[in-house]
């Protein structure tokens, strides 16, 4: 390698295999369109088939910490769609995309796609181009074998509308060679969850789906997927809302012999987990790895432990995998170990039984400890390392002190949303020497803790944000630790904010707009939606529809209803157009590397098994769901 007297390398002194671990590292379309014309040797190393054959034309922006953008800049997708595909079209497998460059990406054949990602596309948009647009509507049926579905929200969490439904019935009529589906699991900050009305009672995907991932509203949603007409499902990682009582009953008793991997996560709290998750998970018998994480109270002072779960399921799964299942503690003598669980012995606070006696709140999750969300931790938790976590909830009904959140920030150094549930002041609020960082912290939410807690983290002599963008916040607590905005201690941290979530609207004071100089947006918790000063903004008595906000009015009846009157009518053509077609057989080039996969039966569409594609769109309706805040009640934890 030469290195010029000033001691400092040149990159074209690189050798091309460092240079290409470098730019595998960044947004391959940065790449090409910054270096594809410095130097031939630069050329071939971007059009090496290896490196182009995974496509990703999209961006990801972050403004607040929940509003993001996926477009790339005008003037690169311009040079890509122009000098770049023209290229290489042919030789690309994997390709990502956003709503706002679809149709000048699909101009080109791309006959070795197998993998396709849409991402943050709005409802209405991807469901008018899976019905109208021929291009994407052809690669689905004919070559895409993997697929990643990301839906646009303008709220988090929320369980999506009757037309994401309807969009993935769509996909699974639409596709014939179909092996992989993720289905809103894109990007886990996400949240959203998909109301399934109904599924078709017969489709090409049936019989091709190995792997599927998706968010779900209800248990019941869970069960519809697990009623045995994904007949090759082998794997499937599920996350779902909410866990309750329904009136309306669907089979959990079927045995699931092909499914070798299952993953449950819910936020929710179970109270039926006996009769719901423990016979859902007796139906796997020949699972080899299972992933649960799970919220259960019970109120006959009973836990969920590992001698429970060995006892009640894992005895009945002779096939699962030890290495990657392991129970802790409490499997001491057998042959499983890790199953980890902690557990709530306060009953005012859990919420809606405050009143209630004996009630236990235990945390099932599997362990090594995989998952991105960690709740209800609270101040008897000693240490450990938690590199997965980004997203942090602690309650507690005894105050956290300031050394408490050293202990944090080393347990959890990469959590991203922090949200503090504790209405107790602190005890020791003497000024510690020691700054507390969380380097890598974008959201904060303070809407039910102490005002201690606001000045524990925004004075920034107290803790290190460095990449804080929202702050969710009582009014009130914000006027007293910012001295009616005049506060320099605080000043720092709120002048960087860019998205601001308050418990109720309000008059901007004299100083606001100067304290918090960046503030790309201002939200209300009680109205959901945007506030400008004190008043809602609404364009000509009707709905805004294409502002980029993160809290929009929820629209008028009129601009809804013309909008689902119109999908309506093209989804219930377009599933009587794809039902005409599961007569046909799949037909298989005898050059296809995948072909194996394909040689099945056709499945045929019997007359007894006729239906009405109308029937699907109007079963249920969903409303909107509030943002998931930190309840008012905190909890104690203790290890078991």
């Amino acid at each position: 390698m030469n290195i010029s007297n000033n001691n400092y390398s040149n990159i074209f002194d690189l050798p091309n295999e460092i240079l290409f671990i470098i730019i595998k590292k960044l947004n391959i379309s940065d790449v090409i369109y910054s270096l594809v014309d410095v130097n031939e040797r630069f050329g071939r190393l971007l059009f090496d088939p290896f490196y182009i054959q995974n496509l990703n034309i999209t961006l990801k922006t972050m403004k607040p910490f929940c509003h993001r953008t996926f477009s790339i800049h005008e003037q690169v997708l311009s040079n890509i769609c122009e000098n770049i595909l023209p290229n290489i079209h042919d030789q690309v497998k994997q390709l990502a995309i956003e709503e706002h460059s679809i149709e000048r990406i699909f101009i080109y054949n791309y006959s070795q796609l197998y993998s396709l990602s849409l991402v943050n596309f709005k409802e209405e948009i991807l469901c008018k181009y899976l019905t109208d647009y021929s291009v994407l509507r052809n690669l689905l049926i004919y070559q895409i074998t993997h697929l990643h579905i990301d839906i646009q929200t303008d709220k988090i969490p929320k369980i999506l509308s009757k037309i994401s439904s309807n969009i993935l019935i769509l996909i699974l009529s639409l596709c014939q060679r179909l092996i992989k589906l993720n289905f809103c699991q894109v990007f886990s900050y996400r949240n959203s969850f998909i109301p399934i009305c109904k599924l078709p009672k017969t489709c090409f995907t049936y019989s091709t789906l190995i792997e599927l991932k998706i968010n779900v509203a209800t248990f019941n949603d869970c069960l519809r997927l697990l009623d045995g007409r994904f007949d090759s499902l082998s794997k499937l990682t599920i996350n779902v809302r909410e866990i309750k009582y329904e009136r309306k009953e669907i089979n959990n008793e079927t045995k699931l012999p092909k499914l070798k991997y299952f993953s449950l996560t819910s936020f929710d709290i179970i109270q039926n987990f006996d009769d719901y998750i423990i016979p859902l998970l007796r139906r796997m018998i020949n699972l080899e790895e299972l992933i649960l994480f799970l919220t259960v109270v019970r109120v006959d002072s009973t836990v969920i432990d590992g001698i429970e779960l060995y006892d009640q399921v894992l005895v009945h799964m002779s096939h699962l995998n030890k290495k990657n299942f392991n129970i802790q503690n409490s499997f001491i003598g057998r042959e499983y170990g890790e199953v980890g669980s902690y557990v709530h012995l306060d009953p005012s606070t859990i919420t809606g039984f405050k009143q209630s006696k004996g009630v236990v709140m235990s945390h099932v999750y599997s362990l090594p400890y995989q998952f991105e969300s960690f709740l209800h931790l609270n101040s008897s938790f000693q240490d450990g390392m938690f590199v997965n976590v980004r997203c942090l909830t602690m309650t507690d009904s005894y105050p956290f002190e300031r050394e408490f959140f050293k202990i944090i920030s080393d347990s959890f150094p990469l959590v991203k949303n922090l949200t503090i549930s504790n209405l107790k002041p602190q005890k020791n609020k003497q000024h510690s020497s020691t700054l507390i960082s969380f380097p890598h912290l974008n959201l904060l939410n303070l809407v039910h803790a102490h005002d201690d807690y606001a000045q524990q983290f925004l004075v920034d002599t107290n803790t290190h944000l460095p990449c804080l963008l929202d702050l969710c916040i009582t009014y009130e607590s914000l006027e007293i630790v910012t001295n009616n905005f005049t506060n320099d201690a605080t000043r720092l941290y709120c002048s960087k904010l860019k998205g601001l979530h308050m418990d109720k609207p309000f008059v901007r004071p004299k100083h606001f707009d100067e304290y918090f100089r960046l503030l790309f947006h201002l939200y209300s918790f009680e109205l959901d939606h945007e506030l400008y000063d004190d008043k809602c903004v609404m364009i000509d008595g009707c709905c805004p529809t294409d502002r980029e906000t993160l809290w929009t009015s929820i629209g008028c009846e009129t601009c809804t209803r013309r909008k689902k009157n119109t999908l309506e009518e093209k989804i219930t053509d377009e599933l009587i157009k794809q039902e005409k077609l599961l007569s046909s057989t799949i037909s298989i080039t005898p050059t296809d590397p995948l072909s194996h996969v394909f040689q099945k039966k056709a499945v045929t569409n019997s007359t007894n098994e006729t239906t009405t594609a109308g029937s699907y769109m109007l079963k249920r309706l969903y409303g909107n769901t509030d943002l998931l805040s930190s309840n008012k009640t905190t909890t104690t934890t203790g290890q078991v």
